[in-house]
């Protein structure tokens, strides 16, 4: 049975695209369909990671939106980029970098229930095994109905004070909104905090299952979103802990 799976964080600046395209990876190396879109279309990014740059963008998720094509025709097989670690295959819906299309969703905004319809219509038509959601950061129409629609949830934090308030009504909403299963990941760790400690102390704030927690990377910064972690470091720490999350994902 096919898994609509969004990835959230109150706050920009989380890691939220870096850890949905690790994922997606992931899971596509273990031989699953994965679809992964970018409904983050005030300010997207995910698409660099796999190396996709504006030229090859045919069409967009903007185009679905403003009626310009069917939401499978924004679908790009991303699969070969990423070399053959990736025994299943990766479908990428990006959203538009054009200056002009994101000030277009800024001016005149788009019917949000269409989302609703693509997302499903993805599933389907492409016949996803799971569909990964890389969500607009806060809360906002297009993020509640993500949250209300997966099978899965997980939220991002960083151990910073504005992060833990913030996720605390994130986690709220997603309660209010029955979301099946909620995870929390914590990111970007500085070694010098006692892990066992964050994680008890998250999930004593939440009442919540913490996924994992994740250190600080100096590996993560110094590529720079020119790739895919999990890919690049298999053996990482950080590659280990995103495979436990997508473990659980799947569970």
């Amino acid at each position: 049975m096919s898994k609509i799976i969004s990835i959230h964080s109150f706050r920009g600046g989380t890691g939220k695209s870096n850890t949905t395209a690790n994922i997606t990876a992931l899971l596509a190396a273990q031989g699953l369909k994965v679809g992964v879109i970018d409904t983050d279309i005030q300010s997207p990014g995910i698409h660099v990671l796999f190396g996709m740059e504006e030229d090859d963008m045919r069409h967009s998720l903007n185009d679905y939106l403003w009626g310009k094509c069917a939401i499978e025709e924004t679908a790009h097989d991303v699969t070969a980029r990423l070399g053959s670690a990736i025994k299943g295959q990766i479908y990428l819906i990006p959203s538009s970098i054009k200056a002009g299309e994101i000030a277009r969703v800024l001016r005149e905004g788009y019917d949000v229930g269409l989302l609703n319809d693509g997302f499903h219509d993805l599933v389907e038509n492409l016949n996803l095994d799971v569909l990964m959601i890389d969500t607009h950061p806060g809360l906002n129409e297009e993020t509640l109905l993500s949250i209300a629609i997966s099978d899965a949830l997980v939220i991002i934090l960083r151990p910073d004070q504005q992060d833990y308030q913030g996720t605390g009504v994130t986690v709220e909403v997603a309660r209010k909104l029955n979301v099946p299963r909620l995870l929390l990941l914590v990111n970007k760790v500085p070694e010098v905090f006692n892990f066992a400690d964050v994680q008890k102390r998250v999930e004593e704030t939440y009442n919540s299952e913490v996924a994992a927690v994740l250190p600080h990377s100096d590996e993560m910064m110094a590529l720079a979103s020119a790739g895919i972690f999990a890919l690049r470091y298999p053996e990482h720490r950080v590659t280990q802990s995103l495979k436990q999350v997508a473990a659980k994902l799947m569970a």
